[in-house]
């Protein structure tokens, strides 16, 4: 039981984070449009973003979407370490540039702490059984 309800509550952390950003970027506000400048990036790498982010919100969320959701896992592992990476070569505060590795904590802990059901190989070991 703790560990769904850790699950959930670090899987709604990581929602309620990636859902900010990707609302922040896909309406360009003021403040996402700041950090990709601030950056170097262009701005029209808010669109991008701001879309993987809630695609990505609606892999987790789903139930029935076990491929996507590690797909999903992957994309924002990379935008966590690519922004920390990014914050960190433009020397940034250090909150700045240790924020992304927060939401990145968050992804891993729901990740480990998964439902089997919500697991990539479990479903591929079902197909597998069915196809026999």
């Amino acid at each position: 039981m703790f560990k769904r309800i850790s699950y959930w509550v670090f899987t709604a952390l990581l929602v309620a984070w990636l859902l900010t950003g990707g609302i922040f970027d896909v309406f360009h506000l003021p403040a996402a449009n700041a950090i990709l400048q601030a950056l170097g990036y262009p701005e029209y790498l808010a669109t991008i973003l701001g879309v993987c982010k809630l695609l990505a919100v609606a892999a987790l969320l789903y139930p029935r979407t076990r491929f996507l959701r590690e797909w999903a896992y992957a994309g924002i592992t990379f935008d966590a370490l690519g922004a920390f990476a990014s914050h960190l070569a433009m020397k940034h505060s250090i909150g700045a540039t240790i924020a992304p590795l927060i939401m990145l904590s968050f992804a891993a802990i729901s990740y480990w702490l998964r439902p089997a059901v919500c697991r990539l190989h479990l479903a591929m070991r079902a197909s597998e059984k069915v196809a026999a």
